[in-house]
């Protein structure tokens, strides 16, 4: 599938758990997908980082890639996190993406040790050549502890040929534009930094990568659509309406808030996993507060 399907507000579900022994609930799961799609969101990005994939074991993490990908049935595309600390896990999941039918992969690169541009380079390389889907580069170093420049980034969509999009969470506008500047605007970049919503789309970011469609999904499409449409202040309405709550979710932790947030609107996902714990009561009282308002 060609990287320019992938566009507009991808949304990141969360895998949830069951509460007596916290193995992975799979209808939740596909319940969650269904209420993404349903609020037309469009692509779904399993396994992120807001579905715990760092904390599944290789089964789990077999069985949420395979349920996503058949639950959403080609409605949308999706994109699947097969970020992993080897490169041969990480070949193995993309091959297991592949093969249940994914549209595309999407890789952090992780690492104990720091990694040189050269070995980061070879992990991207070895993966695209055990696949035949589009592969998404993923620049998140507040998680990763790896940050890659958008010299080395373009270098690598230029010689490695199914990496073909980027997904930059550094929270820095000017690594966008000059990623664009770089490659003419030929690579197609998707914003994972919520408070940057506005200023991505503004800088010409074909997506918006990110878990909010949760819980407040129309603010988020109404933003893109209105950036689009070049409705410029009814995009920053809307921009700054949902701000407060991209915010909080972003600094309580994804799963952690997400589930909390999803529990607050009645729908129960179990709580994330160990070492993760839930949000407290004063922050459930503080997110129930923001949803309220953004309600309104």
């Amino acid at each position: 599938m060609a990287a320019q399907l992938f566009k507009g507000i991808i949304a990141y579900p969360i895998t949830p758990f069951l509460p007596n022994d916290g193995t992975v609930d799979i209808p939740t799961l596909e319940k969650s997908i269904d209420r993404l799609i349903a609020d037309d969101v469009h692509a779904i990005a399993p396994l992120g980082s807001t579905g715990e994939s760092a904390y599944l074991t290789n089964d789990e993490w077999d069985s949420v890639a395979e349920a996503s990908i058949k639950k959403v049935e080609k409605r949308v595309p999706v994109v699947v996190g097969i970020s992993d600390l080897t490169t041969s896990n990480a070949v193995r999941r993309a091959q297991f993406a592949e093969k249940a039918g994914a549209d595309a992969v999407m890789v952090l690169p992780i690492s104990y040790w720091k990694l040189t541009e050269q070995e980061i380079f070879e992990h991207y390389a070895k993966i695209a050549k055990a696949i035949n889907i589009p592969i998404m580069v993923y620049n998140n170093p507040a998680t990763s502890g790896i940050d890659l420049t958008p010299t080395f980034i373009a270098r690598m969509v230029r010689e490695i040929d199914n990496v073909t999009m980027v997904k930059e969470s550094t929270g820095d506008i000017q690594r966008m534009h000059t990623l664009h500047r770089l490659s003419n605007g030929d690579i197609p970049f998707y914003n994972g930094s919520n408070p940057l919503a506005l200023e991505a789309f503004s800088a010409g970011a074909t997506g918006w990568c990110t878990a909010a469609p949760n819980l407040i999904s129309q603010l988020t499409i109404e933003l893109y659509q209105a950036t689009q449409a070049g409705e410029l202040q009814k995009a920053r309405d809307v921009f700054y309406k949902q701000l407060p709550v991209l915010e909080f979710i972003l600094k309580g932790g994804l799963p952690t808030t997400i589930k909390a947030g999803l529990r607050l609107q009645g729908f129960e996902a179990g709580e994330p996993r160990s070492p993760l714990t839930p949000l407290t009561d004063a922050g459930v009282n503080d997110l129930q507060t923001l949803l309220k308002l953004v309600a309104n």
